[in-house]
């Protein structure tokens, strides 16, 4: 039957793929892939052929119609990322809308997502929380910080290791350097860690020891 499954993948520890994840997959016609070759990997191991096909930010908007027309000629597809979660920080929203717009039948799979793990281990309140994913890297950075620095609620973000000690730097300078922060990098991963405490303490910590893997970093609100 014609239908866009939303699949979410492992974030690290390939023991977090769902039952239900690896039945769809093999069950569909088409995968659709934000990087084939990680996906293959991930497909090798859990003896998946199904074919495959590119979807990724740079492309995604042309190969949006296509895919549409394939789910109308009664093709099944499933749609993944590299890990985690489809669409979120990730490819995804452009054909779940369209597929919206087609009156087009979309299930989503529960499943791995990276800031969540990071927010319920971080200490910090989660009964209320915003996630913000990668703030922007020039135009705009200075004024959602500032909008930020008021937000009462938990933050989220996500980060890439090379640009942590900046973004915390940004934090010290508009949310102040006794703001409670936490830190989790390689989450399901072998080198898992999570630092928490001030914003200078995490900040000299990651200055002292440079961080490796992807990170989520969980921000506590203005009192």
């Amino acid at each position: 039957m014609s239908k866009l499954y939303i699949v979410p993948t492992p974030i690290g520890n390939l023991k977090d793929m769902t039952f239900r994840a690896i039945e769809i997959l093999k069950s569909v016609d088409l995968i659709l892939a934000e990087d084939t070759r990680t996906s293959g990997k991930l497909l090798k191991h859990f003896e998946i052929s199904t074919p495959m096909q590119s979807h990724h930010m740079h492309n995604e908007h042309k190969t949006v119609e296509g895919i549409i027309q394939k789910l109308k000629l009664g093709t099944a597809v499933a749609l993944i990322s590299d890990a985690g979660t489809p669409a979120i920080s990730d490819p995804g929203y452009l054909l779940t809308r369209a597929c919206i717009e087609q009156d087009m039948a979309i299930e989503c799979l529960p499943g791995a997502t990276a800031f969540v793990p990071a927010l319920v281990n971080s200490g910090l309140p989660n009964d209320k929380f915003v996630f913000e994913g990668f703030l922007p890297v020039k135009k705009g950075r200075q004024t959602r910080l500032l909008m930020l620095a008021e937000e009462t609620r938990t933050m989220i973000f996500y980060e890439s290791p090379h640009k942590l000690i900046k973004t915390l730097g940004h934090f010290c300078e508009y949310f102040g350097e006794e703001r409670q922060v936490s830190v989790s990098r390689e989450l399901s991963k072998l080198y898992e860690e999570t630092q928490r405490g001030t914003m200078k303490e995490v900040c000299d910590y990651f200055i002292a020891k440079p961080p490796k893997g992807e990170i989520v970093i969980v921000v506590a609100g203005k009192k």
